[in-house]
């Protein structure tokens, strides 16, 4: 069956101990196992020290049969950082605050441009997502009308189509909203008066959302990513608005920075990100073999 690794964020050494712990092994160049296939939900690279040879894991994997991947929103802004659209502007904005974000991906990229050139060309051919017999895949929020949106723009494998990515930078086009949901979450505006500061320092005015809770409605309750919840009101949103899951299949996310010992979010969800990026971090992945219902126990993490 399936092993689901949440974001490496381009710590390599540690995605290479926890396919250890699962029991791959490498040969002539590829981790593999014998029984089992590796799924990733995306964010390969950014932030951590080993960027290339985080790709070059997951990509060597995949080209060989051994896993599958899925384009998280940092796989999305690195093509955005290169292409433009048909005004000649980046679909990534050559901002500083962009800049600092995937910095550690382009100095090393830098005096290896064909390896760059080739790894772009490969994280746009990467599906937004994954629905296979058994379970669904997605880095942020399962949402049928955007996904439906997607469709019309992708390719039988489900990789955004060549003439897509420019109207993928339009935030007035369909598809801009639908990635934005897909692959960031499902946010809401707090009300006036009320922000909060995320992990980079950036104030913030919306908020992501639990959004496939059904037992919470207020602010403080349903937000995520928010280190100080009292920044928060502890009022109640409309929870009407948010998409919640139909549970037809599991449904294996990533994204959202989890702390602590790796947990269901719900019997049918499970996130894998469980923030390897801090020193108290795990790399983190859930050993699916079928079951309809989702376990605790089934989680693996180094």
């Amino acid at each position: 069956m399936y092993d689901i690794i949440g974001d490496v964020h381009g710590y390599a050494h540690r995605l290479e101990a926890l396919l250890k712990k699962l029991g791959y092994y490498k040969q002539q160049g590829v981790w593999r196992h014998s029984e089992r296939i590796l799924i990733s939900v995306g964010d390969l690279i950014d932030r951590g020290p080993e960027q290339r040879e985080t790709v070059n894991i997951i990509r060597n994997m995949q080209e060989a049969g051994h896993a599958l991947a899925i384009m998280g929103n940092h796989e999305y802004n690195a093509v955005g950082w290169v292409m433009q659209d048909q005004q000649g502007n980046y679909l990534r904005p050559h901002t500083d605050r962009n800049r600092s974000q995937h910095e550690a991906f382009l100095q090393a990229c830098e005096g290896h441009k064909g390896w760059y050139e080739s790894t772009i060309a490969w994280f746009k051919s990467l599906p937004v997502y994954l629905d296979l017999p058994e379970l669904r895949v997605v880095h942020a929020c399962w949402h049928t009308p955007s996904k439906h949106i997607l469709d019309q723009h992708t390719d039988p494998s489900g990789a955004l189509l060549e003439n897509a990515w420019s109207l993928s930078g339009n935030k007035q086009h369909p598809l801009f909203g639908a990635l934005e949901v897909l692959s960031k979450g499902w946010e809401v505006d707090l009300p006036a008066g009320y922000s909060f500061v995320d992990q980079d320092g950036h104030e913030r005015f919306k908020i992501r959302t639990k959004w496939w809770r059904e037992d919470a409605r207020s602010y403080r309750a349903l937000a995520i990513g928010v280190d100080n919840i009292k920044d928060l009101p502890n009022t109640d949103m409309d929870v009407s608005k948010l998409p919640g899951y139909d549970n037809k299949k599991p449904l294996f996310l990533g994204h959202y920075w989890m702390r602590g010992t790796p947990h269901l979010q719900s019997r049918h969800i499970a996130c894998v990100d469980w923030t390897v990026v801090e020193p108290n971090g795990l790399m983190a992945a859930y050993r699916f073999d079928g079951e309809q219902q989702l376990c605790d126990s089934k989680f693996v993490a180094v």
